[in-house]
């Protein structure tokens, strides 16, 4: 296929999905939300979409792995459609994303110290039986 047969080349919306590792309906929904603009349709009405779609989609893949809203991600998309470098915006956000799983972090944390302090204080293994729906054997006594 020759350079300009491959630039006019267009992708039907699974053709797009297999490209990138989604799927057609996730496609779909960054269309409606305004992610990816709509594309332009087929005479028989199948969605066709230019070859820089896939750098569109992984750009979003990418921001969803660190863990980027859609808001968020439409925004950078928004910037980097001016062709303004989308970079200062970005490093706010993921300072933002950082801070949040510091705060996550620190609650899985106490979370881990409080099973482990639950853990280290069950009774050896060869205690008696639990009572009846509970972990703890009877209390002396009963």
């Amino acid at each position: 296929m020759s350079s300009s047969t491959a630039a006019l080349h267009r992708l039907r919306v699974g053709e797009l999905a297999d490209a990138v590792g989604t799927s057609t309906d996730t496609i779909r929904y960054y269309e409606r939300a305004g992610l990816i603009p709509p594309p332009e349709r087929t005479p028989s009405g199948y969605r066709s979409y230019d070859p820089a779609a896939i750098d569109r989609l992984q750009f979003i893949q990418g921001a969803q792995r660190l863990g980027l809203r859609l808001s968020d991600i439409a925004d950078l998309l928004a910037i980097r459609d001016t062709g303004t470098c989308p970079c200062e915006p970005a490093e706010e956000l993921l300072r933002r994303r950082i801070a949040d799983l510091d705060t996550e972090l620190a609650r899985l944390t106490a979370l881990r110290d409080q099973m482990t302090a639950m853990a280290d204080a069950l009774p050896s293994a060869d205690c008696p039986p639990p009572r009846p729906g509970t972990w703890c054997p009877p209390s002396e006594g009963r």
